[in-house]
């Protein structure tokens, strides 16, 4: 494993996903366990898609942690796809993380739903009260949740409507979310950068060689809407995790500092 500071974030780069999901599941159940003593509850953010299919799986298996108090935002989800659609979100949620733990206290966001009644409940539910950790990943275009290059970092609303950009869409099709391109929705309702960034803590994890390119864009390149996870470097809690494929374009005197 090699750890290495940047600016605020602390990135760790781990032989394989394996390694990868049990440290990122085990800082994250501290993190849940830490909240639940403090406050009685943990208000978490749950990323999806195939880059968190070991860490969650990793995660819902760790012993001690109170699951009826912990309180679950969701990232993203497509506009006018029903619930039981493979590729629906609220899908993966309810199979990959609600199912297997038993939380009841859910905040899933309905594609087929009125989009501006769908924002407004989930937007006074998650500002009620600060988050205190966002399990994040980074899409292949840099995007962070749905917010695709040009990413509006500005916007304050906690959940808006965006517009998926073709980058995006093939990641679904590759993903194998969905048979072509024509099947994808062109819009989704995703959670905002500003409200992201409201987080207590971010876990921020992105394996695989197809996210090699974002991640050199996004953590050693410029700060910039056209990386949009780049701006998670301004945040103090920040962690992110990666692989040898997804760390693989990052400068080689970076990682042989940290002993790589």
């Amino acid at each position: 494993m090699v750890r290495r500071k940047v600016a605020d974030m602390i990135l760790m780069v781990f032989e394989d996903k394996s390694s990868l999901a049990k440290a990122a599941a085990t800082q994250a159940a501290t993190s849940i366990r830490t909240a639940i003593a403090k406050q009685g509850r943990a208000r978490v953010i749950a990323a999806t898609g195939a880059s968190q299919f070991e860490f969650l799986e990793v995660l819902t298996a760790m012993p001690g942690i109170d699951w009826p108090n912990v309180e679950l935002f969701h990232l993203d989800e497509y506009i006018g796809l029903p619930a039981n659609h493979p590729a629906s979100f609220c899908e993966y949620l309810q199979e990959r993380l609600i199912g297997k733990t038993g939380m009841k206290n859910v905040h899933l966001l309905d594609g087929r739903g009125d989009s501006a009644e769908v924002i407004r409940g989930a937007s006074e539910a998650i500002s009620s009260a600060p988050v205190d950790i966002a399990f994040v990943g980074v899409g292949e275009n840099g995007h962070l949740a749905f917010n695709d290059p040009p990413a509006d970092f500005a916007v304050d609303d906690p959940y808006i409507i965006v517009n998926l950009d073709e980058a995006c869409r093939l990641q679904q099709v590759g993903e194998g979310w969905f048979r072509d391109l024509a099947e994808v929705p062109a819009q989704a309702i995703s959670m905002s950068i500003q409200q992201i960034l409201k987080s207590r803590e971010i876990i921020c994890i992105a394996p695989d060689a197809r996210k090699a390119k974002a991640v050199l864009a996004c953590f050693e390149g410029e700060i910039s809407v056209m990386a949009p996870a780049s701006v998670l470097r301004g945040h103090q809690g920040v962690t992110v995790y990666l692989d040898r494929e997804s760390a693989g374009l990052l400068r080689a005197g970076t990682l042989a500092a940290f002993g790589g």
